[in-house]
């Protein structure tokens, strides 16, 4: 049995199909940059697979316009080149869906009530959750009445205390309405916090860490005996660190400013916030390796961008260091996390006090799942640990399909 992941990001769609059993990857792909003119789709079949189907080869560029084309596109890679011959073959598919409220505070299996409970919180993640909403109605008219599951990525975030989640804002909001801090990424936070306790040979309940979720959306989170007890992003995606079109954190009041001065209503407003600011606000570019290649040519709006970034970076590091006390080791996780040298050292830099450091030719010699590129002298582990939010969302859902 086989078991179909779907995680349907804001600009992109990563899938993975694995052994049910062994959890061994058959085939793992992304479309990247939807919508973009550079838009790609590339994926990597494990070796004994793909002895049995030598006509599948990754794809270069392609055009895909959207979610619903791009998802059609790996559905019809996956049965066409045989990988999948008959839907039956599904134990079930899992698909990661960003936001889940107060509602859902553990994985569920989908019926048409979560369906119109995931469409009822799309205001709270309006990039993410329409996307997400979409790859589990399109595999469902792909393949049927094969079980969907879906995790949440607000789930491992539960554990955040009132004092931390809550507003400063009216109780009945809070009582009536919900409104509090949710955090997101909690599928790659759990994971890579998981993986590093195995690295460091420590029981994750023992170990205090801060996580950087860095991609072309950022989130942050400081994870105490193992458990969430902050995070950076709050009741939607918009909060917290600066990303590729979305502003993180900034004084309330713009948002009064922007409809007096520039005459925008609410759904204008919200769309500047989340889909023009950011990267994209400040030098044009969403995408962290086109900014580079921009700032890298004297473009000092790209440059600004950068250093931008990496700033509120480390005052979220000094920040959720205060509130632990103690740090075992600092993770960097994601597309950009994982990548980029120049973001990680300049995140660390002038950290020593807080035991932080990269070594700068470790910090470029990347190449494993998991690497430690900390200075011998820091007391802080910093760690570079590719997420696999996928390989998490399937032992979620197999899991809960079997309990």
């Amino acid at each position: 049995m086989k078991i179909l992941v779907i995680n349907s990001g804001s600009s992109s769609i990563k899938y993975c199909l694995f052994d049910v059993n062994s959890h061994a990857e058959i085939i793992s792909g992304m479309i990247d940059k939807i919508g973009n003119k550079d838009s790609s789709h590339k994926f990597t079949i494990n070796d004994e697979f793909n002895t049995l189907h030598k006509s599948s080869t990754p794809s270069a560029l392609i055009n895909i316009p959207n979610h619903k084309e791009g998802l059609q596109l790996i559905f019809s890679c996956l049965v066409g080149s045989k990988i999948i011959t008959d839907s039956n073959e599904l134990f079930c598919i899992g698909h990661r869906v960003v936001h889940g409220g107060e509602k859902f505070r553990q994985p569920v299996i989908i019926n048409q009530q979560v369906i119109n409970e995931i469409r009822n919180l799309e205001p709270l993640a309006p990039l993410q959750n329409p996307a997400n909403l979409l790859g589990i109605e399109e595999s469902i008219k792909a393949f049927g009445a094969i079980p969907q599951v879906a995790v949440f990525d607000t789930t491992f975030h539960q554990t955040i205390p009132e004092h931390a989640y809550r507003y400063a804002l009216p109780k009945s909001w809070y009582e009536k309405s919900s409104v509090r801090r949710y955090g997101f990424h909690g599928t790659s936070h759990n994971y890579v916090a998981r993986q590093a306790a195995d690295y460091l040979k420590k029981p994750l309940q023992s170990l205090n860490l801060i996580t950087l979720h860095l991609g072309n959306g950022a989130s942050m989170t400081a994870i105490k005996n193992g458990l969430s007890i902050d995070t950076s992003m709050g009741m939607t995606p918009l909060e917290g660190l600066m990303m590729g079109t979305r502003c993180g954190d900034i004084d309330p009041a713009i948002a009064f400013y922007a409809a007096n001065t520039y005459k925008l209503n609410n759904n204008e407003i919200e769309t500047t916030l989340n889909k023009q600011s950011g990267f994209k606000g400040i030098c044009g570019e969403s995408d962290m390796r086109n900014v580079h290649k921009l700032a890298d040519r004297g473009n000092l709006d790209a440059q600004l961008a950068l250093n931008m970034y990496v700033y509120r970076i480390k005052k979220y590091i000094g920040a959720y260091y205060a509130i632990l006390g103690h740090v075992d080791a600092i993770i960097f996780t994601g597309g950009v996390g994982e990548n980029d040298t120049w973001v990680r050292e300049h995140c660390c830099e002038n950290l020593d006090s807080l035991g932080i450091g990269a070594d700068k030719q470790k910090n470029h010699s990347v190449n494993s799942r998991i690497c430690d590129i900390s200075t011998d002298s820091q007391t802080v582990s910093t760690l570079v640990i590719k997420t696999n939010e996928e390989l998490e969302i399937a032992l979620q859902a197999i899991n809960l399909i079997k309990n």
